[in-house]
C-alpha cells in the first residue's frame, strides 16, 4: 500500500486527548510567534546595530523566506519520518538559533539567525497534520480548528508580547524568553506525544516529486488551495491597505493604535473552532460558501464612507471582524477537507496548500499598495471586493460541479 493512500490506524485515532490537543495548540501558537516577534522590534534592532530602518525592515522578509523554505523543504518529511522526533529536533535547533539571535554581535549574524528561526518554525506545520492524524475521523475538523486557533492567537499576540518584553528588558530578552518557551514546550512534548508508527521510507527526491504529483492529480486539493490563496490575498489587501488609511487623514493614528485593530483577529480564532465542527458534521461545502460570502460583505462594509469619523470607524471595524471570520473559517474548512482525503500524505498536502496560500498573500500585498496609489481606500476596497467575488465564483463553480456529479 502506498504512503499517500495509507489509512489512519485505530491506534492513531485514540491517541489524542483534550489536554494533548491544547498542548498542540499552544505549541503551534508559540512556534509561529517566533516569526512575528521581530516586527515591533525593528526600530530597537536598527539602533542597536546602527543600520537604517529600510535595512532593518528586510529582517521581516528574511524570516518569512525562511518559513517558506521550511514549508517547502521540511514539512513533507512528516509523511515519512517520525513526526515526534522531527518536531522535537526542530524545536531543539530553534532554541539554539533563538539564543544566537539574542547574542548576535552584528546585523548580518542576526539576519542569518532570523532566517534559521523562520525555517525551523515550520515545526508548527508539522504539528498540525500530526494532530489531525491522531484525531478520530468524527473529531478531525474540531481538532484542526482548535490547533489552528492556537496558531492564530500566536500570530496575534506575538507583536504585543514582544513589545512588552522589549519595553522592560530590551529586544534581546525577547529571543531569550522565546528560547526558554521552546525548551519548556519541547520537554512537555517529549513526555506527552505518542510514538509515531513507522511508515514506508521514500527517498527525498521522490518525496518532493510526489508533492508535485499530488498538486497535479488531486482536484480537491487544487480547488481548496486556490480558494485559500484568494482568501489570504484578500486578508493581505486589508492589512496592507489598513496601515495606509489609518495613518492618513482623517484618522492619523500612530502605529500602536493601528496595532490594536489586530485584536479583531480574536473573532477569527473563535471562527476556526466553529468551522472545524461544521466540517465534522459534513457541512464543509456549505460552510465554505458562507465564509466566502462573509468576505464579500465585509469589503462592502469597509468601503462605506460614513458622514462621521465614528461612523467610518464602526463600519471599518465591523468589516475587519467579518473578514477575519470569513478568512480564518475558510482556512480551517479547507484544511479539514484536504486532511480527510489524504491520510498518508498530510505533510505534503500542507506544503501544497500553504505554499499556494502564501503566494496569494504576497500577491494581495502587492496589489494593495498599487491600488492605494491609484485610488486610495476606495480602490483598495474595490480590489478586496473583487478578490472576494472571485473566491465566491470559485465556490459556485465547485457547487455546480458537485450538484452535477
Amino acid at each position: 500500500m502506498s504512503v499517500s493512500s495509507r489509512t489512519t490506524s485505530p491506534s492513531m485515532q485514540v491517541g489524542l486527548s483534550a489536554g494533548l490537543t491544547w498542548l498542540f495548540a499552544v505549541t503551534c501558537g508559540a512556534v509561529v510567534a517566533n516569526i512575528y516577534y521581530v516586527q515591533p522590534l525593528l526600530a530597537d534592532i536598527a539602533a542597536s546595530f546602527q543600520v537604517g530602518m529600510g535595512r532593518a525592515g528586510m529582517l521581516v522578509t528574511v524570516t518569512q523566506v525562511g518559513y517558506a523554505l521550511g514549508l517547502l523543504l521540511v514539512v513533507p518529511l512528516g509523511d515519512t519520518h517520525d513526526r515526534k522526533r522531527l518536531i522535537l529536533g526542530l524545536l531543539g535547533l530553534c532554541v539554539c538559533l533563538l539564543l544566537a539571535a539574542a547574542a548576535s554581535p552584528s546585523f548580518l549574524t542576526f539576519a542569518a539567525a532570523s532566517l534559521g528561526v523562520g525555517l525551523l518554525s515550520c515545526a508548527a506545520q508539522v504539528a498540525v497534520p500530526f494532530a489531525a492524524s491522531l484525531a478520530p475521523d468524527h473529531r478531525r475538523g474540531r481538532t484542526v480548528g482548535t490547533v489552528m486557533s492556537g496558531l492564530i492567537l500566536g500570530i496575534l499576540l506575538a507583536r504585543t508580547i514582544a513589545g512588552a518584553i522589549a519595553h522592560y528588558a530590551g529586544w534581546r530578552a525577547v529571543y531569550v524568553t522565546a528560547a526558554v518557551v521552546m525548551m519548556v514546550l519541547g520537554a512537555l512534548l517529549a513526555r506527552t506525544l505518542p510514538a509515531d508508527p513507522a511508515r514506508p521510507s521514500i527517498p527525498y527526491g521522490r518525496l518532493m516529486a510526489s508533492v508535485l504529483a499530488l498538486a497535479r492529480d488531486d482536484a480537491t486539493l487544487r480547488w481548496r488551495s486556490l480558494m485559500g490563496a484568494l482568501g489570504f490575498a484578500g486578508f493581505s489587501v486589508l492589512w496592507t491597505g489598513l496601515t495606509f488609511v489609518l495613518s492618513d487623514a482623517p484618522y492619523h493614528f500612530d502605529q500602536a493604535t493601528i496595532g490594536l485593530f489586530g485584536l479583531a483577529g480574536l473573532a477569527g480564532a473563535l471562527a476556526a473552532s466553529r468551522a472545524g465542527r461544521l466540517a465534522d458534521r459534513g457541512h464543509a461545502h456549505q460552510a465554505t460558501g458562507l465564509f466566502a460570502a462573509a468576505c464579500l460583505v465585509a469589503w462592502g462594509l469597509m468601503a462605506l464612507t460614513a458622514p462621521s469619523l465614528l461612523g467610518s470607524l464602526v463600519a471599518l471595524t465591523a468589516g475587519i471582524l467579518l473578514l477575519d471570520v470569513g478568512v480564518q473559517g475558510l482556512q480551517i474548512t479547507n484544511q479539514s477537507v484536504i486532511y480527510a482525503s489524504n491520510h498518508g500524505a498530510r505533510g505534503r498536502v500542507t506544503t501544497v496548500y500553504l505554499t499556494t496560500y502564501f503566494v496569494g498573500g504576497a500577491c494581495g500585498s502587492a496589489v494593495a499598495s498599487l491600488a492605494w496609489e491609484l485610488g486610495g481606500w476606495l480602490a483598495v476596497s474595490a480590489t478586496g471586493g473583487a478578490i472576494a467575488l472571485l473566491l465566491l465564483a470559485c465556490w459556485l463553480i465547485a457547487h455546480a460541479r458537485r450538484r452535477d456529479a
